[in-house]
């Protein structure tokens, strides 16, 4: 016997409750399949369902396309920020600067490596450690660094800061839309099953072949499993063929 399978996408399932509700505008109450009780439910859950999956969509479609300019930023800020250390490694190797210096941007004072910057987080806390000790040796009277100097490195820092900021506002706003919808997905489930149900205790004293064929008028989905498949496969090919 075959089974229901239910919508398991946001357009399967609104297209499941548009099946239904147009069935049901379409017939006299007396003749329907299903409670007017039920009828109601869909006509007022359809269209804020379809606003949250626009929402959801608008909002994730806003976070993916700032992203992109996002990265950018991120790659730019790691650049200028690697590059500065770079600098600073450097004079220190040519004698200009003593390794002592290291301590304003709370480097290790032996350690010459550039520190890593591969995350995010990385990227915000050496780049504030990097700009402060900049700021605080230059109002000591020391000699500022350059290509890069810290004011480009700053304007780098900070927009990618700002943007940083704003994907994270951005990524919130996607969740909670995204934690909207589910929990209006699972409506859409609970009154998909009711009107199905409803259906097909409404025909339950005819046929299963007509059954199915009139719940499937509703939107009720049947699905054949692999074995009963085949065995219809083999009956069909028994058939023989008139011409």
């Amino acid at each position: 016997m075959p089974y229901r399978r239910l919508p398991n996408t946001d357009s399967a399932r609104i297209r499941a409750l548009k099946i239904a509700y147009q069935k049901a505008k379409n017939t006299h109450p007396q003749e329907l399949a299903f409670s007017q009780a039920t009828y109601l439910k869909v006509e007022l859950f359809i269209n804020s369902f379809e606003r949250a999956i626009a929402h959801y969509k608008a909002a994730y479609e806003t976070q993916v396309e700032r992203s992109r300019d996002y990265q950018q930023l991120v790659k730019k800020a790691r650049l200028y920020l690697s590059h500065f250390i770079q600098v600073l490694n450097m004079a220190i190797a040519r004698g200009e600067l003593q390794a002592t210096v290291r301590e304003m941007y709370e480097m290790d004072i032996d350690e010459s490596k550039i520190p890593s910057l591969n995350t995010e987080k990385d990227l915000i806390e050496w780049g504030k450690k990097i700009i402060d000790g900049e700021m605080l040796r230059m109002r000591k009277g020391m000699s500022p660094i350059t290509n890069p100097t810290i004011a480009v490195v700053k304007v780098r820092y900070d927009q990618f800061l700002e943007a940083h900021n704003y994907q994270k506002v951005l990524q919130q706003n996607t969740q909670r839309m995204l934690n909207q919808l589910n929990e209006l997905r699972s409506r859409a489930d609970e009154i998909t099953v009711s009107i199905w149900n409803e259906v097909e205790e409404h025909y339950k004293k005819i046929p299963d072949d007509e059954r199915r064929k009139k719940a499937a008028e509703y939107g009720v989905v049947y699905v054949y499993r692999k074995n009963e498949l085949k065995n219809i496969s083999l009956v069909t090919s028994a058939i023989p063929k008139l011409f």
